[in-house]
């Protein structure tokens, strides 16, 4: 009963339940941004490009084998797929500029913040007030 209790305390915590959600909406943002490239942003690049589809740039390395009688792949063929690693690093360098523009917005906003001193300045009262103890000691 004693470890149930400790685990629903880490687990409700605050900072775990940040963590879960912060992981839900960056999938989520993942998935926005991989339709982006691959749907958006990697076709006119083709095109551009001379009717290139992206996905289907590979590298054989070894042919599919085949069964001669009936057509059907035994075997798939090994390929080096570089259409889709450059998918993925627009799909990457696109979400990391997204990740520093929100960083350096909230850095920015956190800046423009004003943070109250520890020991506001004394008030005109209060340094009469001082001034007045200071000449009653002497």
């Amino acid at each position: 009963m004693k470890m149930f209790n400790e685990f629903k305390d880490f687990a409700v915590k605050g900072n775990m339940i940040d963590l879960a959600v912060g992981i839900i909406i960056g999938a989520a943002f993942g998935k926005i941004v991989a339709s982006l490239v691959s749907d958006l942003i990697m076709p006119p690049i083709g095109v551009f490009l001379g009717g290139i589809n992206f996905t289907d740039i590979k590298i054989i390395l070894k042919d599919a084998v085949t069964d001669p009688v009936t057509g059907k792949i035994m075997k798939e063929a090994v390929a080096l797929k570089l259409g889709n690693f450059i998918q993925t690093l627009v799909d990457f360098t696109i979400i990391a500029f997204s990740v520093f523009m929100i960083v350096k917005i909230v850095t920015r906003v956190s800046k423009n913040k004003e943070v109250p001193s520890a020991h506001p300045l004394p008030t005109k009262d209060q340094e009469l007030l001082t001034e007045i103890r200071d000449l009653l000691k002497k």
